[in-house]
Order: C-alpha cells, then structure tokens, then sequence
C-alpha cells in the first residue's frame, strides 16, 4: 500500500508536467503472472520478463483508461487520484484492522485473556 501511495503522490506532483502519462501500482495478478519480481531475476530471452515501468524500484503500469487528458498530453486527474488514494487508505486501515484482530485473537487463544 505504501508502493501505491508513492506512485500517486507521484502523479499527483506532476499533474502540470506536459506529456506526464498517470500510472498506478500494478495489480498483484499480474506481477505473478509475470513469473517473480525482476530484482535479481536473469532475463533469458526478450519479453521474458517483462516489468513495465519501474518507478522507485515498484513495478507500475500507464492508468489504462484516465477520466481524461489534457492539450499537452499529461493524464493525471487530480480528483482521479484523490479517489485513488483514498482507496488506498481504506484498504490499509481494513488491513490493519485485520491483522489487529488476528493478534487478539492468537493471544486469547495463548493467554485465556483478551
């Protein structure tokens, strides 16, 4: 969730960038599918590995179908990436709440005591 926050923090601070294309985090499915992560992976023949863009060391792909874009070619939307971005902060307080109430759970499974 961090990775995804960065890269639309990103977006967000070149929203006037002429010809800067929006990008987000790509989806778990597809970095599987992809085989492993490319760090420390040997590419035996092209298009093995293919990682898309690279921005901080996260894999990331263009946003496939922005609300928009503007005259020089930039498609960051602010509104866009704000809905994003509280996405994300829904996901990780969900996470976070979760993986709270595992620990809760495991100790009074241990102790008898909640």
């Amino acid at each position: 969730m961090a990775s995804r926050q960065h890269v639309l923090s990103e977006n967000i601070a070149n929203a006037d960038t002429p010809g800067y294309r929006a990008r987000d985090v790509a989806p778990f499915e597809d970095v599987m599918r992809q085989g492993a992560p490319t760090r420390g992976m040997t590419v035996t023949r092209v298009g093995h590995i293919d990682g898309g863009h690279k921005v901080g060391g996260i894999t990331t792909t263009e946003t496939a179908d922005g609300w928009e874009q503007s005259i020089d070619g930039n498609s960051v939307v602010l509104e866009e990436q704000i809905v994003q971005a509280t996405e994300t902060e829904d996901a990780y307080r969900l996470a976070a709440d979760l993986y709270r109430k595992g620990y809760q759970l495991m100790n009074l499974a241990a102790t008898g005591q909640g």
